[in-house]
C-alpha cells in the first residue's frame, strides 16, 4: 500500500473520529446547558447565566478534547485545524437548529449570544473550540513529558 494511500486512509478516519467526538461535545454541552438554565440562570439571570456558560462550556470542551485527542489523532497541523473548524461549523448549524426550530429563538436571541460588543461571548467559546484540538495535543504532549 501507497504511503499516499495510507494518509488517505488516516484522514478519513480521523474524519469519523472528529463526528463522534463532536457529538460527545454536543451531548456534554447540552447537558451543561440545561444544568445553566435551572440552576444558574434564576441566580444570575438567563444572559449572565449564557455569558458564564461560555467559560464552563469552554473547559468542557477542553477536558473532552483533551481526553479524546489520542484517538482521535488529527496528525497534521493542517488537520487539527481542519477539525477545530469542522466542530465549529457543526456547532453553528447545531446552535440554529436547536435554538430556532426547535426552541422557537428568535434571530436577535441568537445573534445576542455572538455581539460581543453588548456582552455576548459565544464567538470567543467558538473560537476556543476552533483552536481546542491544538491545545488539547499541546497539552497532551507537555504531559508525556511530566516525571
Amino acid at each position: 500500500m501507497s504511503e499516499a494511500s495510507v494518509g488517505n486512509m488516516t484522514r478519513g478516519g480521523v474524519w469519523g473520529r472528529a463526528l463522534a467526538v463532536w457529538l460527545l461535545i454536543m451531548l456534554v454541552e447540552t447537558v451543561h446547558g440545561v444544568v445553566r438554565t435551572m440552576a444558574l440562570a434564576p441566580v444570575v439571570g438567563d444572559f449572565a447565566g449564557r455569558q458564564i456558560g461560555v467559560f464552563t462550556g469552554s473547559l468542557l470542551i477542553l477536558a473532552v478534547t483533551y481526553l479524546s485527542i489520542g484517538w482521535l489523532r488529527p496528525g497534521t497541523g493542517r488537520m487539527f485545524a481542519a477539525v477545530g473548524i469542522l466542530w465549529v461549523v457543526l456547532t453553528l448549524l447545531f446552535e440554529v437548529g436547536l435554538g430556532r426550530v426547535v426552541l422557537g429563538y428568535p434571530w436577535s436571541r441568537l445573534i445576542a449570544d455572538y455581539d460581543i460588543a453588548h456582552g455576548g461571548l459565544m464567538a470567543l467559546g467558538l473560537l476556543l473550540m476552533a483552536f481546542a484540538p491544538f491545545i488539547a495535543d499541546a497539552w497532551s504532549r507537555h504531559r508525556s513529558f511530566a516525571p
